[in-house]
């Protein structure tokens, strides 16, 4: 089944309640957030810079991308209406910060209008990630940097042994919101492909063992999918959620996902007045 992420614009409303619950719980949590800040520190954004996010989503990163230190402006695209309403909605009264409708494969800004292009756990949701790295190469100024973070979906799990109940949500959650699951696997070369330089790529590890966003997106997601396809009743889906809940309350709940985050630089060739450091709006 395609990846909801792939076509948002085509998603069910109802269904996309449930994702910007689920991707402001992840934003939210003190682990996700400790990775976001890993990488955006090994970005080392200089003083001026403004930044693009492609695929922000409910803007949550955006949000923290506006927030962090050097940065004088932060600027979201989505496909979404919906969620680039919840965006607008979660950032209200913050200044320098923007959101724009936009596919990323065809991005409305000059070339080189941006210091840094980040895409935080979006390239496994589109069928030709090469086509948005290109795209965010042309938006870098010379000199700009490139700051990927990917989950190794194809290696998640919520299984405490053989055979568990919970790990047919994982995978119905793979099959259902993640176009690629082994992206990560080849996501050196495709950004070296694009045209910049691989400056450092690092290991990241999440752990969840008590109420966390793995428990409202991957068990309760998953499981509402399978029902949604006619493959398990609403009783089933039910009853996965409540074995979730329960593992919660008796200590023996457990879901991992391994990440990678890659920073990258574009050349700069001299060409042309690099923005990199600079206050240029």
């Amino acid at each position: 089944m395609a990846d909801l992420y792939a076509d948002l614009t085509a998603a069910d409303p109802r269904v996309l309640v449930g994702l910007m619950a689920a991707l402001e719980a992840g934003a939210a949590d003190p682990q996700q957030r400790a990775m976001l800040e890993a990488y955006l520190t090994d970005a080392a954004l200089a003083p001026g810079s403004r930044v693009l996010e492609v695929g922000c989503g409910t803007g949550a990163v955006t949000r923290t991308l506006r927030a962090w230190r050097g940065v004088r402006g932060a600027v979201g695209v989505d496909p979404s209406p919906v969620l680039l309403a919840r965006a607008r909605e979660l950032a209200a009264g913050m200044l320098g910060i923007t959101f724009e409708q936009a596919d990323g494969r065809s991005l409305p800004f000059a070339a080189g209008a941006f210091d840094a292009v980040v895409f935080h756990t979006v390239l496994c949701h589109v069928p030709s990630p090469e086509d948005m790295l290109r795209e965010a190469v042309r938006v870098l100024c010379p000199g700009g940097c490139l700051a990927v973070f990917e989950g190794d979906y194809a290696a998640a799990t919520l299984a405490r042994g053989p055979a568990d109940p919970l790990e047919v949500c994982a995978a119905a959650f793979r099959e259902h919101f993640v176009h690629d699951p082994w992206l990560v696997r080849r996501l050196p070369a495709l950004v070296q492909a694009s045209g910049v330089h691989v400056e450092r790529i690092r290991s990241h590890g999440y752990v969840e063992f008590g109420p966390g966003f793995m428990l409202t997106s991957w068990v309760d997601l998953g499981a509402d999918a399978l029902a949604g396809a006619g493959r398990i009743g609403s009783d089933a889906a039910a009853a996965l959620k409540a074995e979730a809940r329960r593992r919660v309350a008796q200590g023996e709940y457990f879901g991992h996902i391994p990440y990678m985050s890659l920073i990258a630089r574009k050349a700069d060739t001299g060409a042309g007045p690099s923005r990199r450091g600079s206050d240029a709006s």
